[in-house]
């Protein structure tokens, strides 16, 4: 499966936020599985979605709706869901 440069750039962003803002260490955004479940297999809880979520919103100029956050469950979701929004 072929992903647009565009995705694959928006999951390194997305990636490289998580790493950041998370303090996630051991993982490069290169390296970073996409398709991880992020809170089942990462652990991160519904702060650290929100925080991400402000992260992305000034860094793309979009919002993303709260009642939207329990779907936003691997970097490729967010990724996707944030490509529709642009």
């Amino acid at each position: 499966m072929s992903v647009s440069t565009d995705t694959q750039e928006i999951i390194i962003n997305i990636a490289k936020i998580m790493i950041n803002e998370l303090k996630l260490e051991d993982v490069t955004p290169e390296t970073f599985d996409p398709d991880i479940d992020l809170i089942d297999e990462v652990g991160i809880d519904s702060m650290d979605l929100a925080t991400v979520a402000l992260v992305l919103q000034d860094k793309y100029g979009m919002k993303i709706d709260e009642d939207d956050y329990p779907k936003l469950t691997t970097i490729r979701l967010i990724a996707k869901y944030v490509e529709g929004k642009l």
